[in-house]
C-alpha cells in the first residue's frame, strides 16, 4: 500500500505437469488345475499335488507364449487384465505435447497425468503398442476413452499449428497484443471479435465485458481457427477453472456474487504472489465487511492498481500520488468505497482460489517491503503500516527497483 494502499507486484507464472508412473496390471490370479485336462482312469482317481499343478500351469502358459509369440502375449494380457478406461469423447480442453523421443508408454503416462485417459495400459492397448504418433501439440479433452485419444494423436492433421501462452494478471488490451503478435490476425480483428460478446459465451454476470474472463493459460490454435474461436477457447477455459474451483457455490459461502469474487481475484492477482494471496484476500474482505470507521479505512480498499487501471497505465506502477488518487473514475478505490465495477485483469486459478478461501486474520494493511524477494508484511493498524513503510524506504536506499 501507499499511505495505506497495497503495492503492485504481479508475478506471471505457468502450469507444471506432474508425472506419474505407468499403471501396473492387476494379477489375474492363479489357475485351477481341474482345467488342465488329461486322461483319468475311472478305477484310479488321483489328485494332482498343488505344487505340481502350479508347475504344469506355468509350463502350459509359458509354452503357449513361446508358441504364439508377442501376439499371444497381448491376447493373454487383454483377456486376463482389465485396464481402466473412460467412455466417450471427454469434456473440457487439454493442450497436450508429444516430445521427441517419447515412447508409447511415456505418452500414456503423460496422458494419465493430465487427466486425459484413465490408465496407461488402456492407451497402450488402443495403440497396439505402436509408436506412430508425431511430435507436436494436440488439442485433447479430459476423461477421453483411450481409443478416442489415440485416434486424435495418431492423425498428423490434428497437430496444433500455433501455441500462445497468456500469463496471469494481463488486461484484455495486453492479451489482444499477444494474440496479434503470435497469430496471423491483427489487433483490430480481435477487437472486432470481442464486440460479439454473445458468441464468446461470457457468463451473464460479466455484462458483456470480457475483462477477467480470458483465462491465462497456454493455448493451441489450429490453422482454421479465427479470432472469435480463439477468444471463445479462452472463455471456455475460464469456465473449466470456475467449475473446478466451485465458483458459484463458493461465492455464496463467502457472501458474494460470482462477479464480485472474480473482481476480488483480479485484485489479488495484481497485488500478491503465492502464499500471500489468501492473506491479501483477507485484507480485502476485512476492509469491505468491517465497521465503517475501523482503522480509518471507511470501507475504502485504497488499492493503487485500480487507479492505474483507470488511468490506462501499463506495467508495474508501484505507487500513486495525491493527484492520481483523486482521479474521477468508479475504479478509483481511494474515492469510492467497496469494489470497483469489475475485474481489472485476468486472474489465474491460484488467485480465484484465494478469493474463495481467504486466510483467517484481522489485518487491514499490507506492504511489500522487498520488491526483489516479494516479502510482504501484514498489519492491523495504521501504525503497523507506517513501520512497514519505513522498511520499504530503507530497502529503496540500496535498490534500483524502487
Amino acid at each position: 500500500m501507499s499511505d495505506g494502499n497495497p503495492l503492485d507486484d504481479p508475478q506471471p507464472g505457468g502450469p507444471a505437469r506432474a508425472s506419474t508412473s505407468a499403471d501396473e496390471a492387476e494379477d489375474p490370479g492363479g489357475y485351477d488345475p481341474s482345467y488342465l485336462g488329461g486322461a483319468r482312469k475311472k478305477e484310479r482317481r488321483r489328485s494332482i499335488p498343488g505344487c505340481l499343478a502350479v508347475v504344469i500351469a506355468l509350463v502350459v502358459v509359458l509354452g503357449g507364449v513361446a508358441l504364439v509369440g508377442t501376439k499371444g502375449f497381448h491376447y493373454l494380457k487383454d483377456h486376463l487384465t482389465h485396464a481402466a478406461d473412460y467412455s466417450g469423447p471427454g469434456h473440457g480442453k487439454v493442450l497436450f505435447q508429444v516430445k521427441q523421443g517419447d515412447s508409447t508408454a511415456v505418452i500414456g503416462r503423460n496422458l494419465k497425468a493430465d487427466g486425459v485417459v484413465a490408465s496407461v495400459d488402456a492407451f497402450i492397448s488402443a495403440s497396439n503398442d505402436k509408436n506412430t504418433i508425431q511430435v507436436g501439440y494436440y488439442q485433447l479433452k479430459k476423461k477421453m476413452s483411450a481409443d478416442q485419444a489415440f485416434k486424435v494423436l495418431n492423425n498428423p492433421k490434428n497437430i496444433v499449428k500455433a501455441t500462445v501462452t497468456i500469463p496471469e494478471g494481463l488486461r484484455v488490451v495486453d492479451i489482444v497484443a499477444i494474440l496479434a503478435a503470435k497469430t496471423k490476425y491483427s489487433a483490430a480483428d480481435f477487437n472486432a471479435a470481442l464486440k460479439n460478446t454473445a458468441a464468446l459465451g461470457l457468463p451473464s454476470y460479466a455484462q458483456g465485458n470480457p475483462e477477467g474472463y480470458l483465462f491465462p493459460s497456454t493455448y493451441g490454435f489450429g490453422p482454421t481457427e479465427k479470432p472469435v474461436d480463439m477468444l471463445t477457447d479462452m472463455v471456455d477455459r475460464w469456465k473449466q477453472a470456475a467449475n473446478a474451483d466451485g465458483l458459484v457455490d463458493g461465492a455464496q459461502q463467502v457472501g458474494r456474487t460470482p462477479a464480485e469474487v472474480m473482481t476480488i481475484a483480479s485484485l489479488i492477482q495484481v497485488e500478491g504472489r503465492g502464499p500471500d494471496m489468501p492473506k491479501i484476500s483477507r485484507v480485502i474482505y476485512n476492509r469491505l465487511e468491517g465497521p465503517g470507521d475501523r482503522e480509518g479505512t471507511n470501507g475504502l480498499l485504497q488499492i493503487d492498481a485500480t487507479v492505474n487501471y483507470a488511468l490506462h497505465r501499463k506495467g508495474v506502477v508501484a505507487v500513486t500520488t495525491d493527484e492520481t488518487q483523486n482521479t474521477d473514475s468508479p475504479y478509483n478505490t481511494y474515492l469510492h468505497p467497496g469494489l470497483p465495477p469489475g475485474p481489472i485483469d485476468s486472474p489465474g486459478d491460484e488467485a480465484i482460489k484465494a478469493a474463495l478461501h481467504p486466510s483467517a486474520g484481522d489485518w487491514y494493511y499490507y506492504l511489500t517491503v522487498n520488491l526483489r524477494t516479494g516479502l510482504t508484511k501484514f498489519g492491523r493498524t495504521y501504525q503497523d503500516f507506517l513501520g512497514f513503510k519505513q522498511e520499504y524506504e530503507q530497502y529503496c536506499t540500496t535498490s534500483s527497483r524502487c
